[in-house]
């Protein structure tokens, strides 16, 4: 009986420790079965960052050709102009290409998270920016005033490469869609330059 006993005892033991190893491994296997943490949702729904991101843009563009295209037969056609000075015609295709790249940027921006660090302030650079564009075309154009311009356009190339620079960290992509834009201004810095020089 005494060896019986022995048995049952030692079979005892042997069930309590295979659960206790048993419950060792359960936390594991809860954390395992545990469904993940769900993903950080984009701020905000589709259509309220497409709004965001196109409006602004799609006024500059009306305000600034309504202000520019009067000007463009009168006093721009007036003005000596550069060897390089593109034909008028190509203005409005490059400026509405320009803005398409600008506001698909910004909603790529604007679709992230608004805890993102940097974020708001990616997106007030880019206002500023924006209102600058606009406010070029209304001192060049509408104040007939190619110096003017030039007072505008050089903050406006700069915070350009501004809003490239805080854009970069948040997303590559919408970065680099704003170099065709910099690069354009650049350009239109140059041909404001020379057509305030060659009619001073």
């Amino acid at each position: 009986m005494s060896d019986e006993n022995g048995h049952l005892e030692q079979g005892r033991q042997v069930t309590q420790v295979r659960g206790l190893a048993g419950a060792a491994r359960l936390p594991h296997l809860v954390r395992m079965s545990a469904p993940s943490a769900p993903r950080t949702h984009t701020s905000g729904p589709f259509w309220r960052n497409a709004l965001i991101a196109i409006v602004p843009v799609v006024l500059a563009s009306i305000v600034g050709s309504a202000v520019t295209v009067p000007q463009i037969p009168g006093w721009y056609a007036g003005l000596a102009k550069p060897v390089f000075n593109p034909p008028n015609w190509m203005f409005g295709p490059v400026w509405t290409l320009l803005f398409a790249m600008m506001a698909y940027a910004v909603y790529r921006i604007l679709r992230l998270p608004a805890v993102t660090p940097g974020k708001a302030r990616a997106l007030a650079v880019y206002h500023a920016q924006l209102a600058l564009n606009l406010l070029w075309s209304c001192v060049f154009f509408g104040l007939n005033s190619p110096v003017g311009g030039i007072l505008v356009i050089l903050p406006l190339l700069a915070l350009i490469l501004t809003t490239i620079a805080q854009f970069r960290p948040l997303d590559r992509f919408s970065a680099d869609l704003l170099w065709p834009y910099a690069a354009w201004v650049s350009f239109a810095t140059l041909l404001n330059v020379s057509i305030w020089w060659l009619n001073k």
